[in-house]
């Protein structure tokens, strides 16, 4: 759970590939590409150009290096060479990657093209959840202070936050402890100590919270069909507060 300072720098290393793979897919045009084209883009980044392991291929039996989540699949969509990426869609990839023995996880919902005004407010609105509870991440801080501050960001924009999924402790194992839910009560919880890493992943709906999971066994979806969108991060609990281990350039502003 706690990780020695040369742990953290070898986990910072991680986070920074995992970085650099979401820049080279906000370069690419995705409309027109299938989910899979995706996924062997990303498979071919990370082992050819990083030198890395992509962490989720063939853990717990899945058979690919991201989830893709278009438009009202909540999280673990299944990469299809089939399923075409459209004009107005959003689609979240999830993408984790393993260097020198450490796992670095990350999200990021895209806007494809000239999706409609509602959608790219949910989008918005979720990427701003997931800031409210990193910026609550600090030495003594609890919890649930992360989950309700997402919750409440969430709640007033007229969103409601999945409860089935939450983020989670990260090292050497993809799925560490503590759980790190989207939700909670201030001064709840765990008490968050320096060394701390996990990940902030809140999930928002548009509708009802409520989700069912499809025959495949993986793909998660909107039980009323409305749209869905999640952001993701792993930070560190630092002696000044937080590090985001897997920043991305765009967002240097946002730890200013």
């Amino acid at each position: 759970m706690v990780k020695t300072p040369d742990e953290l720098a070898l986990m910072r290393i991680s986070g920074r590939l995992l970085a650099s793979v979401f820049e080279m897919l906000d370069g690419q045009a995705l409309a027109g590409m299938s989910t899979l084209a995706v996924n062997d883009l990303v498979d071919r980044f990370i082992t050819a150009d990083l030198a890395a392991r992509p962490a989720s291929k063939g853990q717990y039996g899945f058979a690919y290096v991201l989830n893709c989540s278009i438009n009202d699949v909540v999280c673990h969509g299944v990469p299809d060479a089939g399923q075409i990426i459209r004009d107005g869609d959003i689609i979240n990839l999830d993408i984790t990657l393993e260097k020198n023995g450490f796992i670095a996880d990350s999200s990021k919902t895209y806007i494809v093209g000239d999706a409609p005004p509602a959608a790219r407010r949910l989008v918005r609105v979720a990427r701003e959840a997931m800031w409210k509870g990193i910026r609550q991440v600090r030495p003594g801080a609890h919890l649930g202070d992360i989950g309700f501050a997402i919750e409440r960001h969430a709640r007033r924009h007229g969103y409601s936050v999945v409860r089935d999924y939450c983020g989670h402790g990260i090292g050497r194992e993809m799925h560490e402890e503590p759980q790190v839910l989207n939700f909670g009560k201030p001064g709840t919880g765990m008490t968050l100590r320096e060394g701390m890493v996990f990940t902030i992943e809140p999930m928002l709906n548009q509708g009802s919270r409520k989700v069912t999971t499809q025959d495949d066994g993986w793909t998660v979806v909107t039980q009323d069909g409305k749209l869905s969108a999640q952001f993701e991060h792993t930070v560190a609990v630092t002696g000044r507060g937080v590090e985001v281990l897997t920043l991305r350039r765009e967002e240097a502003a946002m730890m200013a």
